[in-house]
């Protein structure tokens, strides 16, 4: 399943069209930068609630091809402009971490 795939699955908000037509291998859920440093892999996409610019450097060494931010959350100006410049692309989503998570997991298991 590809990035855009999963916007219009999950009715997402896209903030920068990054990515889209990267295939998505899984999805990793938290909000501890240091857990998904040592634990999200390659091409999985990042639920999290975090809304700051270490997302994006993350999101970049760890090669995670979106971000999804839960509830409504809305990124910091530089957040965005680094998530630019890496290529990764940023969704909002409106619901909270647990039901996201159950929609990818009955998309892309």
């Amino acid at each position: 399943m590809t990035v855009k795939e999963i916007i219009e699955k999950l009715d997402l908000q896209c903030l920068n069209e990054a990515n889209l037509d990267v295939e998505v291998s899984g999805a990793y859920a938290s909000d501890l930068l240091s857990d998904v440093m040592g634990n999200a892999r390659s091409g999985q996409v990042w639920v999290t609630m975090q809304t700051h610019k270490n997302v994006t450097a993350i999101a970049s060494l760890k090669d995670i091809p979106a971000v999804i931010l839960v509830r409504g959350g809305q990124p910091d100006d530089d957040m965005l402009e680094h998530a630019k410049d890496e290529d990764i692309c940023i969704l909002v989503s409106k619901d909270a971490t647990y039901q996201v998570c159950g929609k990818l997991y009955a998309l892309i298991g």
